[in-house]
């Protein structure tokens, strides 16, 4: 059966190598393990530095040809030939039968692995050892392709900017503030289709949405917007495409306003743009994500921004300051007062500080950066200009 360890056994004899069952499209950890593409689960462990992926027929040749594994076995054989003397093998006799034949007894395995998988791999004699925290610390150091592959995601998010902002320009507003486009009414779900368009022929793919949200809708800070657009009106647009080509995500957010600001929007926006700019300055290597994420937190404070529950609904900043990214869009590390670990050369985060109050609205603006020595380097580049007349 499978068994937990007492911290003494762990110690005297560590578990070195990992079991991983996911769908790589929906699973960083085995699309990065792998480096291949599939929308069906499969099973990947590694024996003392080499991967062996256990992939069905229709995929064998393919992944020989594209992935990373250093063994590539065919699943389906291996089940129909333990079928001729057991009919019930299946995926997990597949597992146990690869993994014993290559001298391996025992996994460390992600805290979501399969439960019912762990509990039947237990019961034929392998030994699961789950791991709570990350099981591949070393993903969250990027190589110069996964960087390559944000620049990308980042490149296309700045074609969705383009096309809102065009299409803002090209608006005119009614007696009312109601924003026209194209002789129909501007709404967040037409900025919305415009995006997906633009993002989509630049390369990449708003596969798990985006958001523009005008006026107090984006106050709360994850709604994706809806209905029309008005003149005087902060919208937040938020793009986090994943690039087609390489897998990696880009994740950038601007803030429009569709005519002329009021005095309280242009400092709201004011003191994001320069919060977010006081977080560049202090991003370095041996800095901890909640050192960094107290910049923001104390300027905001400094200018007499208030963040906590006020009528039940929660204004100020009260989110994050940044976050990790690449096959996942929300991944270590964590610029936030949670993370007391220090930052690493080659991290890639995001930068995203912002503000949010019913009436006035929200702002909030984002970049991604890759953590260096002595600071960091951009990976998105886009204008900051947020009146549109």
């Amino acid at each position: 059966m499978a068994r937990s360890q007492s911290s003494a056994a762990r110690k005297a004899a560590p578990v070195a190598d990992v079991l991983l069952m996911a769908t790589p499209t929906k699973n960083a950890d085995l699309r990065w393990f792998s480096g291949f593409h599939a929308s069906d689960p499969f099973p990947a462990f590694s024996v003392g530095g080499r991967k062996v992926g256990l992939l069905p027929l229709l995929e064998v040749g393919r992944a020989k040809q594209e992935s990373a594994l250093d063994e590539v076995l065919n699943l389906t054989e291996i089940i129909n030939d333990l079928r001729k003397t057991n009919p019930l093998a299946g995926v997990p006799d597949a597992i146990v039968f690869a993994a014993v034949q290559r001298g391996v007894h025992r996994f460390r395995v992600p805290a979501d692995f399969p439960a019912g998988l762990f509990v039947r791999l237990g019961e034929l004699g392998l030994e699961l050892t789950p791991v709570t925290g990350a099981l591949f610390p070393t993903r969250w150091v990027k190589s110069k392709a996964e960087l390559a592959g944000i620049r990308a995601g980042n490149r296309a998010a700045c074609a969705g900017f383009k096309a809102v902002e065009q299409a803002l320009a090209e608006s005119k507003p009614d007696k009312k503030g109601k924003l026209f486009w194209k002789g129909a009414v501007l709404t967040a779900e037409v900025l919305q289709d415009e995006v997906q368009a633009a993002v989509l022929r630049a390369g990449g793919l708003c596969d798990t949405g985006l958001i523009c949200a005008p006026g107090d809708q984006a106050v709360d800070c994850h709604c994706q917007g809806s209905g029309p657009i008005h003149a005087g009106q902060l919208i937040v647009l938020d793009i986090f495409p994943r690039d087609r080509a390489s897998w990696n995500y880009g994740d950038m957010t601007r803030t429009y306003l569709k005519g002329k600001a009021t005095p309280a929007q242009r400092k709201l926006v004011a003191a994001v743009k320069e919060a977010h700019g006081r977080i560049l300055k202090a991003l370095r290597a041996g800095a901890t994500g909640a050192e960094i994420h107290r910049i923001p937190v104390d300027y905001f404070r400094s200018l007499g921004y208030h963040t906590g529950p006020v009528k039940g609904t929660y204004v100020g900043f009260f989110h994050g300051s940044g976050h990790g990214l690449g096959y996942d869009i929300h991944e270590e590390p964590y610029l936030s007062p949670r993370n007391p670990a220090p930052l690493q050369a080659g991290n890639a985060i995001t930068v995203e500080p912002g503000l949010y109050y019913p009436g006035i609205g929200g702002c909030r603006f984002e970049d991604c950066v890759v953590i260096t020595a002595k600071g960091c380097e951009l990976l998105s580049k886009h204008p900051y200009r947020w009146e549109i007349a």
